[in-house]
């Protein structure tokens, strides 16, 4: 693999107002593998998950259809809790909804997820677009939870924008996508 390549930085503050982080230039041909590095995303409201959804090429709105699985580990500060599972609510099959890429986040100060979507060979229009993401998130009652998701985009056309958000309100964070040659 090469050395990823910054493209471009989307910066959300606090007091922004910021329900969606979308890119919609720069994935492209020029690279085979996009990873979006997501830090600090921490939502406005309590029971938040962080989901993504792609657009195709020539196509409007989020709503690629999407082949997915999805299995987590958690463990408790106090050591009372620990597991390791599949996650059948976090599944699609052949769904269009916005995919799910952390567990449920709080709003509070120390409550937040962070991790990295891969996109592979998003511009082939050959063959549909696979990607794995990999996210840590502190959960409401003082648990960490790593979740892995992975799947494909149903589309042979090529997915030109990603779109970030949040199914419960604003958040805020950092998320920079890169390319890899």
């Amino acid at each position: 693999m090469g050395i990823p390549t910054l493209i471009t930085t989307n910066t959300h503050a606090v007091g922004s107002s910021t329900t969606t982080s979308t890119f919609t230039s720069g994935i492209d041909s020029t690279y085979k593998l996009y990873i979006f590095k997501f830090y600090d995303i921490n939502p406005d409201n309590d029971n938040t998950l962080f989901r993504f959804q792609a657009n195709a090429s020539s196509q409007s709105g989020y709503n690629e259809t999407i082949t997915s699985t999805s299995i987590y580990a958690e463990h408790t500060e106090s050591d009372s809790t620990t597991g390791f599972a599949y996650d059948t609510g976090g599944d699609q099959q052949q769904g269009t909804a916005d995919q799910n890429i952390s567990s449920n986040m709080g709003n509070g100060a120390d409550e937040s997820c962070a991790g990295e979507l891969f996109l592979f060979d998003p511009s082939n229009t050959t063959y549909v677009k696979h990607f794995y993401s990999r996210s840590n998130t502190y959960y409401l009652d003082n648990r960490s939870v790593d979740v892995i998701v992975s799947g494909y985009f149903n589309v042979t056309a090529a997915i030109t924008n990603i779109q970030f958000d949040t199914h419960n309100g604003d958040f805020t964070g950092v998320i920079k996508m890169y390319g890899v040659k």
